[in-house]
């Protein structure tokens, strides 16, 4: 995977599982916007049954990460696997940025829900809000790991 993304610089056991949650985020809510969006070709969307779609993607997804981190952990040398001071620090920050996403979802569906939207775009400004965090906070992630932590 190192050599997909860096051409053979090395990769830390946490910089590749967030590499992985990234892609898998993005692949996971791409396969639900398909799906919602092939089931509502001839309706409205706020007709479409999302509710099935978007539980079997995010299952999906929680299943893909487990699965991904395990072979990820599984091809790592026992030794590499060891979180040091700086992936801690790295994992904060991520954990920081995508926390605005979950934050601002919320938010919007909040609003959403106030002025009485159908439940289709309140659950899906969610689920999107969920996905942002996730992409955002790998990203940030990387960033630190490629660049190194931003200084105050």
């Amino acid at each position: 995977m190192s050599g997909l993304f860096y051409m053979g610089v090395q990769m830390s056991f946490e910089e590749k599982k967030a590499w992985a949650y990234a892609a898998i985020a993005v692949i996971g809510y791409s396969v639900y916007l398909a799906m919602v969006f092939t089931a509502g070709s001839f309706r409205p969307l706020t007709e479409v049954d999302y509710a099935p779609l978007m539980l079997a993607t995010i299952g999906g997804a929680i299943v893909a990460g487990i699965l991904t981190g395990i072979a990820i952990a599984v091809a790592a040398p026992k030794n590499e696997r060891q979180a040091d001071q700086r992936d801690r620090e790295i994992e904060r920050l991520g954990e920081h940025v995508g926390q605005a996403f979950i934050v601002l979802g919320g938010v919007g569906a909040l609003v959403l829900a106030m002025l009485q939207s159908e439940y289709f775009w309140i659950a899906n400004l969610l689920y999107l809000g969920f996905v942002l965090s996730a992409v955002v906070g790998s990203a940030a992630r990387l960033a630190a790991y490629r660049r190194g932590m931003p200084t105050p």
